[in-house]
């Protein structure tokens, strides 16, 4: 399973600290880039160094993105001075660089390609050689410029079928980074996503091998959630349910096998929903995608079956409609497997 990593920018570092050490020690992964020509005065290579130590002393693996001008900037002389200097674990390489020095390079340590513009060819000539080769694809800070879904498929299984362990982004959800502010995806369709479904959908349907936060901000909440899917294989899934139906927060649920594609149904819908009392008629409207119903009394003896509505269907007398998927969160629908494991949790 994919593992969530981190990007640190030397403009919002002091605040990201914080968050960061409750992940110190574990080995995580942290992405920095040192050629980020805004963040550039007379005071930026001290406050790298600084910075990339103080990451190093934590426990983290540093990956930091790198040009040809990163060398000459910190006074190094080739890059491995620059990656001893720096405590470096492994260095994206942006450009500027042939294969031959990428060659070179990824014999002495880790590095890390440009997933989107690195031809397959290329990917396994380096493999061949490096002792540990991946690729990143990159993160899309103007909205409409991000990858879709059939390239970011492509390029992945390619660079993969060469040896690679590929990488990419999922936006935040608290600060956001500028100057755009709009999230920081790899995939379009991530961007007004919450970062535990961005996530989820990176790992289940594009295989990605690690996942970094683009943005500067990520909440305890996704963290959280990320790491139970990460640890356990649940998807948490945000669920505005009524107050009657409450118990049915933080349960785990699972996928019934022959669920069709349009909705999800609970396999044990009787093992939560009644609790020993009959289900009256209640909010009988368009089962929108989304909704969280529950079959009612009309039903029989199917009262009491719960699901989630994956697409938009009719409204019956004989289903209540009690929750709704938060729009931010509707991904997950889409993710919730034949046998997969999932929790409703308050969003």
């Amino acid at each position: 399973m994919a593992s969530l990593g981190y990007s640190l920018y030397l403009s919002t570092f002091a605040a990201q600290c914080p968050a960061l050490r409750g992940q110190a020690g574990t080995g995580a992964p942290v992405f920095l880039s040192l050629h980020i020509s805004e963040e550039f005065d007379a005071s930026f290579c001290q406050r790298a160094e600084e910075a990339c130590h103080a990451l190093a002393d934590m426990g983290f693996r540093i990956i930091a993105d790198v040009s040809v001008k990163t060398v000459a900037q910190f006074g190094c002389a080739d890059l491995t001075e620059l990656a001893e200097k720096l405590r470096l674990w492994a260095l994206r390489i942006d450009y500027g660089f042939s294969r031959e020095e990428i060659i070179t390079m990824a014999e002495k340590m880790p590095v890390v390609l440009n997933a989107s513009t690195t031809s397959p060819e290329d990917a396994r000539a380096i493999a061949a050689k490096g002792k540990y080769v991946m690729a990143m694809h990159n993160f899309y800070p103007r909205p409409e410029t991000g990858l879709d879904e059939d390239y970011l498929r492509e390029t992945t299984e390619a660079l993969q079928k060469a040896g690679l362990k590929v990488l990419a982004f999922i936006p935040g959800d608290t600060q956001k980074r500028g100057p755009v502010f709009e999230g920081l995806p790899t995939l379009e369709n991530h961007r007004n996503v919450i970062p535990s479904a961005a996530f989820a959908d990176l790992a289940l349907n594009f295989g990605l091998d690690d996942i970094f936060v683009g943005d500067p901000g990520i909440s305890p909440t996704e963290i959280h959630r990320i790491g139970r899917f990460c640890e356990e294989g649940i998807l948490s899934i945000p669920c505005e349910i009524d107050e009657n139906w409450q118990h049915l927060y933080d349960q785990v649920f699972t996928c019934r096998m022959d669920s069709p594609k349009w909705l999800v149904r609970f396999q044990e819908s009787r093992v939560y929903s009644c609790q020993g009392q009959s289900t009256e008629p209640y909010h009988c409207e368009v089962r929108k995608r989304g909704a969280l119903t529950i079959d009612n009394i009309r039903y029989g003896r199917y009262s009491g079956e719960i699901m989630l509505i994956r697409s938009d269907l009719p409204a019956d007398h004989r289903v209540n409609v009690i929750g709704y998927v938060p729009e931010n969160a509707r991904l997950l629908l889409d993710l919730i497997g034949r046998g997969r494991k999932f929790a409703l949790v308050r969003p």
